[in-house]
């Protein structure tokens, strides 16, 4: 079958270990099913993996791709939930201390057929498309986990999201200005602040800039290029949530400002798979269309990888299998 795979891990060069090609399909296994694939996308993830961050030369080569959605054995349409734990472990699935995602203990998404847990897998409401789908099994989780989950944001508050145009700020943007929330997003690129007005922001700002009033929470995967203004312009008492580091571990932490004034920090990582099949009922109810840069079949995944290590992206890219 045709699968997107590491074979080798890079830092400085991560493409070079990108290969599509012929790879043999998954062997049945109890508990377990296989899933048609039909769609999946893009993930930063999926770059760190090429760079060696959470796969290990011993697990190569790997199918990469956490999102996606397919058709199970008996014809059903699902959402695949991408966080695998292990057995036995009974609480919140990003918890598990043993946990793996697809793409790292196991193989991922990005072939034509995937073997996923089958308590794993959630029925695809009749009205999202494929696309869609795809896009909550990872990227749309990870944000509404930050959100409603780990920020516990509710209708009025005010929400500062550092960074416009990824696919998990674009999806913040629109699910929290969706549930009501006042949004404020920044970005260096004044195109990307106009864009982010149209997915609903209230206002936009310039990287670093000051803020007219202090905010309830912070979304912030960037690190050390935004953790000190994230940290500055909390109201105290809010509360900043991370699900990543794109630019680095910031060298100051802020200990003083967040003791000082009872700053709450949140680490986020995807989602459980009942916060999936709320996400996928809100979206369902609210129509919500995540952004969607490209569409590629599979067999040219190698150029959404190479938009994506450019920068060149706002929103998602997705593959159609």
């Amino acid at each position: 079958m045709l699968a997107v795979s590491a074979v080798s891990l890079s830092s400085t060069d991560p493409l070079a270990g990108l290969q599509i090609g012929e790879r043999p399909e998954p062997e049945p296994k109890d508990g377990w099913s296989i899933i048609t694939m039909r769609t999946s996308s893009l993930n930063r993830h999926d770059l760190w993996s090429l760079k060696g961050v959470g796969l290990r030369p011993d697990q190569l080569p790997r199918i990469l791709g956490c999102d996606g959605a397919g058709i199970d054995e008996n014809g059903n349409e699902v959402v695949i939930h991408s966080i695998v734990t292990s057995p036995g472990w009974s609480g919140p699935d990003p918890l598990d201390p043993h946990r793996t995602m697809l793409s790292e203990g196991v193989d991922g998404t990005f072939a034509e057929k995937v073997l996923v847990p089958t308590h794993h897998l959630v029925p695809k409401p009749a009205q999202l498309s494929w696309s869609t789908a795809a896009l909550c099994s990872v990227t749309l989780l990870t944000a509404y986990r930050m959100l409603f989950t780990q920020a516990g944001l509710r209708p009025g508050d005010l929400v500062l999201i550092q960074g416009a145009g990824g696919g998990v700020n674009s999806a913040a943007t629109q699910l929290a200005a969706a549930a009501g929330l006042r949004v404020w997003v920044t970005s260096r690129d004044e195109d990307r602040r106009l864009r982010a007005l149209d997915l609903g922001a209230e206002q936009v700002f310039a990287s670093g800039a000051r803020l007219p009033e202090k905010v309830d929470a912070v979304i912030d995967n960037v690190g050390a290029a935004t953790w000190s203004h994230s940290i500055n312009v909390l109201r105290p008492g809010g509360t900043l949530v991370t699900c990543g580091a794109t630019t680095g571990d910031p060298a100051k932490t802020e200990l003083t400002k967040i003791f000082f004034r009872e700053l709450r920090i949140h680490g986020s990582t995807a989602g459980t798979i009942g916060e999936l099949r709320d996400l996928l009922a809100f979206v369902q109810a609210t129509g919500i269309q995540p952004v969607i840069n490209q569409k590629l079949p599979l067999d040219q995944a190698r150029k959404g990888f190479a938009r994506m290590a450019a920068g060149d992206v706002f929103g998602n890219i997705v593959f159609n299998h």
